[in-house]
């Protein structure tokens, strides 16, 4: 059966724990595989996942040597989900500080304005698929 491999990567903004993996990765940006087989004999195209790899970084005692690591997509899921909950906690709990002759309920209102603008995202390549480079502009409103 055809095999076609998707190439994501995924960032995550706190060290992590992926299922039953013992070892703590740290944050940063990983590199998943997924590997999915066309189911045949349907009248549209539909694919079955096979396997999932997360390309671990190298250790810090053995720059030259990589890793990966055969997952559950269910726990990547989970921890991506995790990271996301704790990075919004952290947001949360800054706290406003108080300007003399402002009281903290006017700064979080000011806090809360936003200019809306035009954002443009673009990402490049490298021949293995990897996303090399990724760029942010932000327009004039």
């Amino acid at each position: 059966m055809p095999v076609r491999t998707t190439k994501t990567a995924v960032t995550f903004a706190s060290p992590f724990v992926l299922g039953d993996f013992d070892e703590v990765l740290p944050a940063g940006i990983y590199q998943v595989e997924t590997d999915e087989e066309l189911l045949e004999g349907l009248s549209f195209p539909a694919y079955r996942r096979k396997s999932t790899v997360i390309h671990l970084h190298a250790e810090v005692g053995h720059p030259g040597r990589m890793r990966s690591l055969q997952i559950d997509p269910k726990e990547l899921d989970a921890a991506l989900e995790r990271d996301q909950r704790a990075t919004t906690a952290r947001v949360s709990r800054t706290h406003v500080k108080e300007s003399p002759g402002k009281s903290t309920d006017t700064l979080r209102k000011e806090k809360k304005s936003t200019v809306k603008r035009p954002v443009e995202i673009s990402a490049s390549q490298d021949p293995k698929g990897w996303a090399t480079r990724t760029r942010l502009q932000v327009g004039e409103s």
